[in-house]
């Protein structure tokens, strides 16, 4: 994540922000140029340096208060759904309040989620382009009916629960997991949706079953071995979750949750002096070495946070290691997001 400021008066803003703290313009972010924007006029008539879009042509995304989302679309747009919003198919009903405001936490997760895969150049195929393996998202609370968390043929689905709290916790304990959020969970079943976009080749597939396995085999038999036996003895060594034990098709969503985790993360030390800025954003430019230069960075930068945060009498902010074969893995899906791209 990028640090922003106020185009205007240069105040310091967060990714979230709509109106400036100091000098109170309106704002919103425009993904096409991947910062926040001031919606006004341009005295001087120049909105490329200006940081300035004509309101008459540009407005805040329609679900300002629906889910809090500051992003701008077209004033021509008759939806008025932004790239983000646009992508939940969908939604708690209007009369269930407890619901909606777990629903704009978990779109605040979820435009965190589209920022950072425009910002890696990956492709986002919604459901309008792809009506049958198009991205799309359920986003539902279990409060009020069965709701699963999960990825099937493009859509994900999202227990808006999870963006309870104590909820979290409590599953986080029983599932005997270090790390649970919504971002979490978003990172993890994209990675679903992005194994039948970036594991397609013969080659691919084929070093795809040398690391992981074989993706075909029955998901409901390693799914009730898993929660029968648990993750096998040694699991640590291969693997960067329990969770990741369970199939291979897991094991892939885990580890491209995690290449999300690092990548975002180190960005975001770049952009605020902590990181050296070479490993962040220039995606593209870091070349066959890039992957080693990331976990370079990523290594010692993690331990200090942990450290932070145990100052804090808080958990580790990153509680896993990072063992050669998870390594391994993470470099084929760091080389696969890069040739995609």
């Amino acid at each position: 994540m990028r640090d922003f400021g106020c185009p205007h008066c240069g105040q310091q803003l967060t990714f979230e922000n709509s109106l400036c703290l100091s000098c109170r313009s309106r704002l919103g972010f425009s993904l096409a140029q991947r910062t926040l924007v001031v919606i006004g006029r341009d005295p001087e008539g120049d909105v490329e340096t200006s940081g300035v879009v004509d309101s008459s042509q540009y407005r805040l995304c329609k679900n300002l208060h629906l889910a809090r989302c500051n992003w701008v679309v077209e004033t021509s747009d008759e939806v008025g759904l932004c790239e983000s919003c646009t992508l939940t198919r969908t939604r708690p009903s209007d009369t269930d309040k407890a619901a909606l405001d777990a629903f704009a936490d978990a779109e605040g997760a979820k435009r965190r989620l589209i920022f950072e895969l425009v910002e890696l150049g990956l492709p986002i195929i919604g459901r309008e382009q792809d009506t049958v393996t198009g991205l799309a998202f359920d986003l539902l609370s279990s409060r009020r009916e069965k709701v699963m968390t999960g990825h099937f043929n493009g859509v994900i689905t999202l227990d808006l629960a999870e963006s309870d709290d104590v909820h979290r916790e409590q599953l986080r304990v029983e599932m005997a997991e270090p790390y649970r959020t919504v971002l979490g969970h978003f990172r993890h079943e994209i990675g679903h949706y992005y194994f039948g976009i970036l594991v397609g080749n013969a080659d691919t597939r084929a070093e795809f079953e040398s690391l992981f396995g074989d993706p075909d085999s029955s998901y409901q038999d390693a799914l009730d071995r898993h929660y029968r036996e648990g993750a096998p003895a040694g699991w640590e060594r291969t693997f960067v979750s329990s969770y990741a034990t369970m199939h291979p098709s897991e094991d892939w969503a885990e580890t491209f949750a995690h290449y999300l985790h690092i990548r975002d993360t180190v960005d975001t030390a770049a952009a605020f002096g902590f990181a050296r800025s070479g490993v962040a954003l220039d995606h593209q430019l870091l070349g066959a070495s890039g992957f080693d230069r990331i976990i370079e960075e990523w290594l010692p930068l993690s331990w200090a946070l942990n450290q932070l945060n145990r100052s804090m009498g808080r958990p580790d902010l990153y509680p896993f290691v990072l063992p050669a074969a998870v390594l391994e893995k993470m470099r084929f899906v760091y080389r696969l997001v890069t040739s995609a791209t």
